[in-house]
């Protein structure tokens, strides 16, 4: 099979995966885009997404500060307590 349908095949699997741990379809295909189809880097952008969103922070400001801290978590929530 041509080396795309491998790729597209692997990214609905990586998809699967997440959905399967309890992350919402749109939050997967984005974190999935924001790094480049790499299901390790999208899961931890999500999980680190949902704790911080459990912490009262606003998820468009979450988002934001964990791309510019590549999913750093302690570096992130540094950034989020001081906005």
């Amino acid at each position: 099979p041509p080396c795309f349908l491998l790729q597209f095949l692997g990214y609905l699997r990586a998809c699967d995966r997440l959905l399967k741990q309890g992350y919402e379809e749109g939050q997967v295909e984005e974190a999935m885009e924001m790094f480049q189809y790499s299901e390790k880097k999208a899961a931890e952008f999500l999980h680190l997404l949902a704790q911080f969103n459990d912490m009262g922070f606003q998820q468009n400001e979450i988002k934001e500060v964990l791309l510019l801290c590549e999913n750093h978590r302690e570096k992130a929530l540094e950034e989020l307590m001081t906005q």
